[in-house]
C-alpha cells in the first residue's frame, strides 16, 4: 500500500508539473509579430516551392536579400523565441507557404532560459514531427545552437544539445544538422569577437557571411 501511495504521489506531482509548464507557455506574447507576418502575406503572397527561414533573433536579424540577392527567401524569425514557439506557429509562419526547404535556428534562448539539453532535444523532435507531418515533401536545415561571447558559460550545455539533435538528424534524409561552431571559434577555441555585435550575442555582417557560406550549398 505504501508503494502504491508513493507511486501515485509521484505521478500526481509529474502531472502537476506538466500542467504548470503548459500553463506557463503563452504564445499570445508573439501576437504582434504573427499579425505583422500575416499582413505581409496578404500584401505579398509567396509562390510554393520557395525557402523559408524561421526561428529566433539570429534569423530575424538576418538580411536575407543582402545575403542571397534576388532569391526572395522568406524571413519568419521573431526575436527571443524558443523552439516551442516556432512549433506552435509552424502552420501560419511556414507550412502555409509550401516551401521546398526550411532553414531553422532556435535553441539558443531555450538553453539561456534554463532548459536542459534533453528538453531542447525533445522540443526539436516535436518541431521536426510537425514539420514532416505538414510538409512531407520539404526538407529542413537546422542550424546548430551557436557559440557566442555573451553565452559562452553555457557552451557545454549547447554542445550537448547540438549533439543530441545532430543524432536525430543523421538518419533522416529530410533533416540536416548544420554545425556552425568551426567557423565561429578562433584558434584558441573561443568565440570570435569579430563576428558579433557589441552585445556579444547577435552577429554582425561578418558573422552572417560565415553562415551564408555554409547554408547556401544546402539550399542549392
Amino acid at each position: 500500500m505504501f508503494h502504491i501511495l508513493v507511486k501515485s504521489g509521484l505521478l500526481a506531482l509529474l502531472l502537476m508539473q506538466s500542467s504548470v509548464l503548459a500553463a506557463e507557455y503563452d504564445p499570445t506574447r508573439w501576437q504582434a509579430d504573427i499579425d505583422r507576418f500575416l499582413a505581409a502575406d496578404k500584401d505579398k503572397p509567396t509562390e510554393p516551392g520557395g525557402v523559408v527561414f524561421v526561428g529566433s533573433s539570429s534569423i530575424r536579424m538576418w538580411d536575407l536579400e543582402s545575403s542571397f540577392p534576388g532569391k526572395n527567401y522568406l524571413n519568419r524569425g521573431f526575436g527571443g523565441s524558443e523552439i516551442v514557439d516556432s512549433t506552435h506557429f509552424l502552420t501560419e509562419l511556414v507550412a502555409k507557404h509550401k516551401p521546398r526547404l526550411v532553414v531553422f535556428y532556435a535553441g539558443d534562448n531555450d538553453i539561456a532560459g534554463g532548459k536542459s539539453p534533453e528538453q531542447v532535444q525533445e522540443d526539436f523532435r516535436d518541431f521536426a514531427k510537425k514539420f514532416m507531418d505538414e510538409l512531407p515533401e520539404a526538407k529542413l536545415v537546422y542550424i546548430a545552437i551557436k557559440p557566442s561571447v555573451a553565452r559562452w558559460k553555457l557552451a557545454d550545455k549547447m554542445r550537448e544539445a547540438n549533439k543530441l539533435i545532430a543524432a536525430d538528424c543523421v538518419n533522416n534524409d529530410k533533416l540536416t544538422f548544420l554545425d556552425v561552431w568551426p567557423v565561429m571559434l578562433d584558434e584558441d577555441g573561443q568565440p570570435r569577437r569579430d563576428i558579433f555585435l557589441g552585445d556579444g550575442l547577435h552577429m554582425n555582417d561578418t558573422g552572417y557571411a560565415e553562415w551564408v557560406k555554409l547554408v547556401e550549398p544546402l539550399i542549392q
